[in-house]
């Protein structure tokens, strides 16, 4: 997808991107917010997903690559591989919009529907080739100034060299 100012990365915090992302969209109603998650991550806080089934915010999309591995920690299994199904968890914690993409076709249909419909959304997107990934900026403080920026928040200016 490509760096951007308003991408919030979550480097080192595995298992907190759809929180983050819950916050953002409750901070921001009118904003469309999507999380680009992993099957890992989401796994070490499957309890976001109950959160926001219970929130039900409208402007959440949660997109989930369900490749199968933990990839940042050296490529171990996820419970996906063995049968853990991440869309019957989200539909059993309240979340009315959840589907599986399984081809790139697939996931281009789907997004053009989460596109045209309120959410919460959890979108599973089956992944079946890991290609090398090129790492957005790494530096958290840099990362959190220029994303409160790009969102306008009043506290961008104040920030300085703070995390």
């Amino acid at each position: 997808a490509g760096d951007r100012t308003a991408n919030f990365y979550t480097w080192g915090s595995m298992g907190l991107a759809s929180s983050i992302g819950l916050g953002l969209a409750m901070a921001q109603p009118e904003t469309r917010v999507v999380v680009l998650d992993g099957d890992g991550s989401l796994l070490m806080n499957l309890g976001s997903l109950a959160t926001n089934g219970w929130v039900q915010p409208k402007n959440l999309v949660v997109v989930v690559c369900d490749n199968g591995v933990y990839g940042t920690t050296g490529g171990q299994d996820t419970a996906t591989v063995h049968g853990t199904n991440l869309a019957g968890a989200a539909t059993a914690m309240g979340i009315s919009n959840v589907t599986t993409a399984e081809t790139i076709d697939g996931l281009a249909r789907v997004l053009e529907r989460v596109d045209a419909e309120h959410g919460p959304w959890v979108v599973i997107a089956k992944v079946t080739e890991n290609s090398p990934a090129v790492k957005p900026p790494l530096d958290c403080v840099y990362i959190k100034q220029r994303f409160m920026a790009a969102i306008g928040s009043p506290e961008a200016a104040t920030i300085g060299g703070s995390s």
